[in-house]
């Protein structure tokens, strides 16, 4: 592949065509800047017309001015100088990546702002932290505490080696796991700070993002609560059991005041180190290492002492009275008697089980009299084989005494006020409480990712660095778990607070060189755990705030002015201070636990979504990983959540699922080109590509909406109320595509467009049309028109039916347009076989706000149009405004039909279809044309032939229109004089009837004497002779139908009929229009319909 050098010289002399080129000289010299005009080139640029024509203001540059340009590359992009303000150069763009800076979510930046000195230093600093400071140690430090050091022993003992070698494995599996997915999505581009928050909200979305994003706030703000609840275990059980304020006022009142002892102790220490990270966050940053540091010394201490057990075990023994474990901090002799002076006396001991100090009394404790006491050694030592009988699970019930298996016993029952003299269990145990207990030892797996913005290479060291500190903590564990089982004895494993070696911690029994090594030194980790934990966690919260999704945390968002989140610490501490009410840690463990598992679970998922959709974004650095191995920790995930307590995990889903759907409603919308939205493309693809297959089954058939709007010159929509008939008939079902044209040209008016479809959208959401949005620009409007009814849609998602509004006003338009595109779009939905819905005065429809309590619906079944007719009044009325309204059908009877039996096949009919409504058959006889509707018709085609004019003025068009106003106004009036009297001789008061020979004789009589009326009629109006008789008889049906209508339903909230369809020769149209005006006279709201030509409605379920 050549390479090219461009070497700038300086060129005093410039050639022609250079000065040709019209250029403006732009300078680009600053990449994180736009470009900028030079002050003496400012109207020396070159713009376009929109048709892509240039406009150049200045064709020509003289040379002195053109030499100043200073960057000689831009001579060599001329081509593309016009788009380089939205294209910018290549230079540019690498200038302003380079520069990209990603902000630290955690407490470093806070750090340095509160010092001038600091705020200085970090223009300059740059991100230094490697693999091992940056992610393998934080992650170390997060992920062991104080379950390792108060838990696991007990967990050893109560589960057996090989349970809790299970339960380690697979809490370890999911963290491991969820690794694997969080670093394909952490090297998946720059990850600003944020840790798995925006890890997830840019995978999954805004909804997810926030939801997962609380889980794990409210997740690490209960993981403070509980390591200050450690702390304080630590402090008041083996530091300073003096220090208690509230004390045991009975044998059994113990655990009562043990927990009020936890309270008032952990709120102190809680706002002691709220104030602490208030002050500033430099002390806890200053303080990691040392905190850190105890932790490695703790565990070294642990794998020494076990080492050393080998050889020399420490010296814990253990009273057992028969094989039940004595409580030793209550006496210090472990022995029934002594001999002092040659006098054998009652130890307290038996003191304790003998009030009356006689070993034979009967007041005796019955166990203590039938039982040795004898001592075992509590570290037996590596060596000794304690881990065959350490292997298997000793699960105990609540006030269950540890008892030692296979030690020498009489089995009596003894007092039962006696219990708290014995080592018992305070809780249940069972394998699924002791996962829920044990997790929260392997979370913290996080640490690395949230501070990539001090990483030297986040994309390189998050992967690296938490997957090895997983391996390492797991490590650590799974020979923890070996250790303890083989060194220590089963009943000191059980024995959860060390009351039977002399309230000493159970694991410091085995460290060396001493047990204040592991004491001390996990109570400086608890409590450097709970100050990173009220660190992080505010921050976190204040990321959420500050993306805005969830409007009511808004506030959370400030705080001081360096950037620290004050009212999200308060918020913290108040959380925190409700774990700390719980008191218990073996209580507050599972709660922690179920919203780690629950953002783990999603990390997993974005990875798997990610990889399954294969979006072309995704392409990860860190090259081992799967879906499958997505989905399996995603698997255990859920799992987890249920085997460790199947009520907090629905708790923590119910949450998650609450927060959600307040984002989807009420948040505000965020487009991070998640994962979800490429799942719902998928689906929708998928969908999509099904309902190609074939047309709709008449059972699955429903309106499809395409709603041809009208907007006015400000871009309003014109007819709002077509958008509300549109979501009452569809109630937020189906299809709804809103569509409308802009005159001109594309290139023009794409401005005017984009105005058009947010002021659509608008009204969309206002009237709560569930829908898309259409903006067509054409020249013609009615080729727009085509052009939506041919193209709308997507692939089985086409509409079906067309919704139009009538053209108001086409009488007195000078421009025959107005009606021409409405008889046009209705040529076009006809030949497309799309429904057709045409609402006339829709200004008076109801509005969604507006209820009917009662009225009819009336659908006039002229001809059968697919059966549009019967299913359109269903749909109105499972919207809450018909709702009350009752549906009538009428259909009309010729001379030859039955209305007896058509009423019956009707009723019927319904019946089949399950629609109720009431039927009514009406009868229109063959009766003469009236004079009225002579006079019509000759107004209608006098009107036409004077429109055609095109030579009269307008004032002489006015005064015709007028003249011939007046006389169909004349006209009128001496018409209805004979109607009613020709009414009154033909229409009998009884509707329905057969109809009988006589009355057939009778018609057909009349129709031959109308050739008679006719020429009488012709010698009273001369110019009636020249009419069109097609134009006479179609109006004669307008007229007629409209006075049967008019009769029977002028009081309907809705009246339905069928719309007769546009003459065939187009020179008829606006005959067509003035029959559906007159077809439509004197109703106040009207539905023509016309079917797309195929069946929607069944009988057949």
């Amino acid at each position: 592949m050549p390479h090219f050098t461009v070497v700038p010289v300086e060129d005093k002399h410039r050639t022609d065509y250079d000065n040709l080129e019209g250029l403006s000289w732009v300078d680009y010299s600053e990449p994180g800047g736009g470009a900028q005009l030079h002050p003496r080139d400012a109207y020396d640029t070159v713009s376009s017309d929109g048709h892509g024509n240039h406009k150049e203001s200045s064709p020509f540059l003289n040379n002195s001015e053109a030499g100043k340009g200073g960057d000689y590359y831009d001579k060599n992009l001329a081509l593309f100088e016009e788009e380089l303000d939205i294209r910018p150069k290549v230079s540019s763009l690498l200038g302003k990546l380079v520069s990209y800076t990603n902000l630290t979510q955690g407490a470093k930046e806070h750090e340095e702002a509160e010092s001038a000195e600091g705020s200085r230093r970090k223009v300059s600093k740059s991100p230094s932290m490697g693999t091992l400071m940056g992610v393998y140690l934080p992650c170390m430090q997060n992920i062991f505490g104080v379950i390792l050091f108060l838990r696991l022993t007990w967990m050893v003992g109560t589960a057996g080696v090989l349970q809790s070698f299970l339960i380690v494995l697979i809490c370890c599996c999911c963290t491991m796991l969820t690794a694997i997915s969080m670093s394909a999505i952490a090297t998946n581009g720059v990850v600003p700070a944020g840790g798995s928050y925006f890890m997830i909200s840019r995978s999954l979305g805004p909804e997810f993002g926030g939801a997962v994003g609380l889980c794990f706030y409210l997740g690490t703000t209960f993981a403070g609560a509980m390591y200050i609840l450690g702390a304080i275990e630590i402090l008041l059980t083996y530091i300073a059991p003096q220090a208690a304020i509230f004390h045991p006022t009975g044998a059994h009142d113990t655990s009562n005041a043990t927990l009020n002892n936890m309270r008032v102790y952990g709120t102190l220490f809680l706002t002691f180190m709220a104030v602490v990270v208030f002050v500033g966050v430099k002390y806890v940053n200053k303080f990691a290492s040392l905190f850190l540091a105890c932790v490695i010394i703790s565990i070294l201490s642990i794998y020494a002492g076990a080492i050393k057990s080998i050889f020399d075990p420490p010296a814990f023994p253990v009273c057992m009275l028969g094989n039940r474990t004595l409580s030793r901090d209550q006496f210090d002799v472990c022995a029934k008697t002594i001999v002092v002076d040659n006098v054998t006396v009652a130890t307290k001991l038996t003191e304790l089980f003998c009030p009356h100090y006689n070993i034979t009394s009967e007041h005796c404790d019955e166990y203590f009299r039938f039982n040795n006491v004898t001592e075992i050694a509590g570290i037996p030592g590596a060596a000794s084989g304690i881990l065959k009988d350490n292997i298997w699970s000793n699960y105990l019930e609540k006030g269950e005494i540890l008892e030692k298996a296979n030690h020498l016993s009489v089995d009596v029952s003894g007092h039962k006020s006696n219990l708290h003299l014995y080592v018992y269990a305070d809780i249940a145990t069972s394998f699924t409480v002791l996962v829920g207990i044990f997790f929260p030892s392997v979370t913290g797996i996080m640490a690395g990712s949230n501070r990539s913005g001090d990483l030297k290479d986040a994309q390189k060291s998050i992967p690296i660095g938490t997957i090895l500190a997983i391996a390492t903590t797991s490590l650590v564990y799974f020979s923890c778990v070996v250790l303890f089982g083989a060194c220590i004895e089963g009943v000191v494993l059980r024995d959860k607070y060390g009351d039977g070696v002399n309230k000493n911690l159970v694991v410091g029994t085995l460290s060396w060189p001493s047990p204040w090594v592991i004491v001390i030194g996990s109570f400086f980790s608890t409590c450097g755990a709970g100050l990173q934990s009220l660190t992080g966690a505010p921050r976190l919260l204040q990321a959420i705030a500050k993306d805005n999704i969830i409007p009511f945390l808004w506030v959370f968002g400030h705080g001081k002015t360096n950037g620290e989140p004050t009212w999200a610490l308060l918020l913290t501490a108040v959380i925190a201070e409700l774990g700390i009410l719980i008191a218990s840690l073996d209580m507050v463990a599972p709660i922690l636990s179920m919203f780690f598992l629950m953002c783990y679970l999603f990390v997993n998922l974005a990875c798997a979504v990610q990889t399954l959709l294969r979006t072309p974004n995704w392409r990860p650095r860190f090259k081992y990983y799967h879906w499958a191995l997505s989905f399996l920790g995603m698997s255990i995930c859920l799992a987890l959540m249920f085997i460790s307590s199947w009520y907090y995990a629905l708790v923590a889903m119910l949450i998650a699922g609450m927060i959600y759907k307040y984002i989807e409603y009420q948040g505000a919308e965020k487009e991070w080109g998640d994962g979800i939205r490429g799942l719902s493309l998928s689906a929708a693809r998928y969908a999509l590509l099904r309902l190609e297959e074939g047309p709709p089954h008449t059972k699955n058939w429903r309106p499809q909406l395409l709603v041809l709007l009208k907007l006015d010159e400000d871009l309003h929509v014109k007819y709002p109320r077509l958008l509300t008939f549109a979501s009452q008939l569809k109630a937020g079902k189906g299809l709804t595509i809103v569509g409308t044209v802009i005159q001109g040209n594309f290139l023009e008016s794409y401005g005017e467009a984009q105005a058009a479809e947010q002021a659509i959208k608008n009204m969309i959401e206002i009237e709560k049309v569930k829908g898309f949005c259409q903006v067509v620009v054409a020249n013609k409007v009615r080729d727009g028109i085509s052009h939506l009814i041919q193209s709308c849609g997507l692939g089985g998602m086409k509409h079906n039916t067309v919704v139009l509004g009538w053209p108001y006003g086409w009488r007195q338009s000078e421009d025959p347009r107005a009606w021409k595109t409405f008889i046009d779009t209705v040529r076009c939905t006809t030949a497309a076989h799309l429904a057709l819905l045409v609402p006339k005065n829709v200004s008076f429809y109801p509005s969604n706000h507006e209820r009917y309590l009662e009225g009819n619906i009336d659908v006039w079944w002229i001809v059968h149009d697919g059966g549009m007719l019967m299913l359109l009044p269903f749909l109105l009325k499972q919207h809450k405004v018909w709702r009350k309204c009752k549906m009538r059908i009428f259909t009309v009877a010729q001379m030859d039909d039955n209305s007896i039996q058509m009423k019956k096949d009707l009723a019927t009919f319904l019946y089949h279809l399950r629609i109720e409504a009431e039927v009514e058959v009406v009868e229109m006889q063959n009766s003469d044309i009236s004079a009225y509707t002579y006079e019509r018709t000759l107004m209608m085609e006098q009107r036409s032939q004077m429109l055609r004019q095109m030579r009269l003025t307008k004032t002489e068009r006015e005064r015709e229109a007028q003249l011939i106003k007046d006389r169909h106004s004349i006209i009128r009036l001496e018409s209805l004089y004979s109607d009613e009297e020709d009414e009154g001789e033909a229409v009998p008061e009884k509707i329905q009837m057969t109809w009988t020979k006589d009355k057939y004789d009778n018609e057909k009589r009349s129709r031959n004497s109308a050739v008679e009326n006719f020429r009488e009629l012709i010698s009273i109006k001369p110019e009636w002779e020249s009419l069109n008789q097609s134009n006479v008889r179609r109006m004669h049906t307008a007229v007629k139908l409209n006075e049967v209508i008019v009769n029977r339903s002028h009081e309907a909230r809705l009246v339905l009929l069928n719309m007769p369809g546009p003459p065939k020769n187009i020179d008829g149209d606006e005959n067509y229009m003035e029959f559906l005006e007159v077809l439509t006279e004197g109703l106040e709201r009207v539905l023509l319909v016309r079917g797309g030509g195929r069946e929607v409605i069944t009988i057949y379920s």
